[in-house]
């Protein structure tokens, strides 16, 4: 088998962090870039010794090309969070990813390891919809595959940018903030995915990941409070208000941001301890986090 594996979503935090731990272990790293990609990502590739193929998910002709002559594949690709013209859940999180799965079949790739998040089915929105979607064509395909389910992702839900804004000691949480999460740290996703790779207990499975320790919103406040020595200001979205917010959402990516809110107010607890005596990892404690985040 080919040690070459491309990453789809080589210039976010997850699929960059992807490639440092595969190069750093010497597999080589084959980026999926675009044209318009961040040059000082396309530098901190270059460094990691990453081969740039250029293609998009939105075009399938370049997949082909990307795949031809890897082993593997690995996609953290998403239009949620960065997103050129062009993007969206229907083209990039859905017919793009599809679009993959079918490229890696064509070129005979051997492993395709999925970055996916926990489904919830009371609550379904469009990027949960994709998701599960991608699964199923993946599951069809042939192609050995991991799915990774991940749970909330502590950089992101637990920071600023979404109303966590604990250097200033102010936390927006959403619903009663009494239900667990298994918040965990992208760095531990990559990890995760990296370990998938060659863990024959990790073949054609769906594998639900989260973090050390499951933690209601308040729980985490508490552990920011004992951290900073500071009371924060807790400001509640209830569940009604999101959602209204979904119902009256005409966008898809509205729809899926007021639909991740209602799943976090719904809680998203995992044991852990079976899937760690199969993939033996020190997972990154809420209380990690805030260390790292308040030096």
């Amino acid at each position: 088998m080919s040690n070459v594996t491309l990453i789809a979503g080589a210039t976010g935090m997850l699929g960059g962090e992807i490639c440092r731990l595969l190069a750093e272990r010497g597999d080589k790293v084959r980026a999926l870039v675009r044209a318009t990609s961040n040059p000082e990502k396309l530098v901190e590739l270059k460094k990691l010794g990453a081969e740039l193929a250029e293609g998009d998910l939105k075009d399938g002709a370049s997949l082909e090309r990307a795949c031809r002559g890897a082993g593997a594949v690995i996609s953290t690709a998403s239009s949620t969070l960065a997103r050129q013209p062009g993007d969206s859940i229907q083209t990039v999180d859905l017919e793009g990813q599809m679009r993959l799965v079918d490229a890696a079949k064509g070129a005979g790739v051997r492993r395709f390891v999925f970055i996916s998040f926990r489904n919830n089915p009371a609550i379904q929105f469009p990027l949960t919809k994709a998701k599960r979607a991608v699964e199923q064509r993946l599951k069809e395909s042939g192609v050995d595959y991991t799915v990774l389910e991940a749970s909330y992702f502590m950089e992101i839900w637990l920071s600023p940018a979404l109303g966590f804004d604990y250097s200033s000691a102010k936390a927006r949480i959403y619903g009663t903030g009494q239900n667990k999460i298994s918040w965990i740290s992208f760095a531990d996703v990559a990890q995760f995915t990296v370990a998938a790779l060659s863990n024959d207990s990790a073949r054609n499975m769906v594998l639900e990941i989260g973090g050390s320790e499951a933690l209601s919103p308040l729980e985490v406040v508490s552990v920011f409070e004992k951290e900073t020595g500071r009371k924060f200001d807790v400001e509640h979205v209830p569940d009604e208000a999101l959602r209204a917010q979904m119902a009256r959402a005409t966008d898809p990516l509205e729809q899926t941001f007021a639909g991740l809110m209602l799943q976090y107010a719904a809680g998203d607890a995992i044991d852990m301890r079976r899937l760690l005596e199969r993939i033996p990892l020190r997972l990154t404690s809420v209380r990690d986090y805030a260390k790292r985040v308040l030096r």
